[in-house]
């Protein structure tokens, strides 16, 4: 008798956010196999009113969650600039494609953008062109993104994955919950009675 394993597939959507352009990169996880099914930018260079492009940043990112139905979001922090005004407006894009994915169920964790590289190159301080290079390597595409953006989203997606095979080989990544109720139900002896 031929005994099966059951390989768990998942989903990834990753997501560079931006307000003048934002990358998205998806990968289909089989048991430790990676591979892409797409990527690409959403452009708001063009569009002046900033609750517009939030708006757009909420419908693209729920139009590719119907589309592609991923098990989870997997999402770059906005990182410390010297211009407090871009960092808002970045933790405000983050925050609407988080509250996209919330909205359909979808999971979400967040990474900063040096635990990306460094799981992706090895180096924390690595450049968007590294960082894309590895891409295309990693999954075997040659054609380059015209946007580095598109690379950075899949950065993300594969940074997620890679956190999981960590973690079942004892590392020690953080757990990610899609609510209070499943962080109450793994966290029983945290709680205070």
């Amino acid at each position: 008798m031929q005994q099966t394993t059951n390989i768990k597939e998942r989903i990834i959507l990753g997501i560079d956010p931006g307000t003048s352009i934002m990358g998205y990169g998806l990968i289909k996880e089989t048991g430790s196999k990676i591979e892409l099914i797409s990527l690409g930018v959403v452009k708001m260079d063009k569009i002046d009113d900033h609750m517009l492009k939030l708006q757009r940043i909420f419908a693209k990112t729920v139009a590719l969650i119907d589309n592609y139905k991923p098990d989870c979001l997997a999402i770059e922090a906005p990182f410390y600039g010297k211009n407090i005004q871009v960092m808002l407006k970045l933790g405000r894009a983050q925050g609407v494609a988080m509250a996209a994915a919330l909205s359909r169920d979808v999971e979400v964790t967040e990474y900063a953008p040096r635990k990306i590289k460094m799981a992706i190159t090895g180096n924390g301080n690595a450049t968007k062109e590294q960082v894309s290079a590895m891409m295309q390597r990693l999954l075997n595409f040659t054609e380059t993104p015209e946007f580095l953006d598109a690379t950075d989203g899949l950065a993300v997606a594969v940074c997620h994955s890679f956190q999981k095979v960590s973690v079942a080989k004892g590392g020690g990544a953080k757990k990610s919950y899609s609510g209070w109720d499943t962080f109450v139900k793994d966290n029983t002896k945290r709680i205070v009675k």
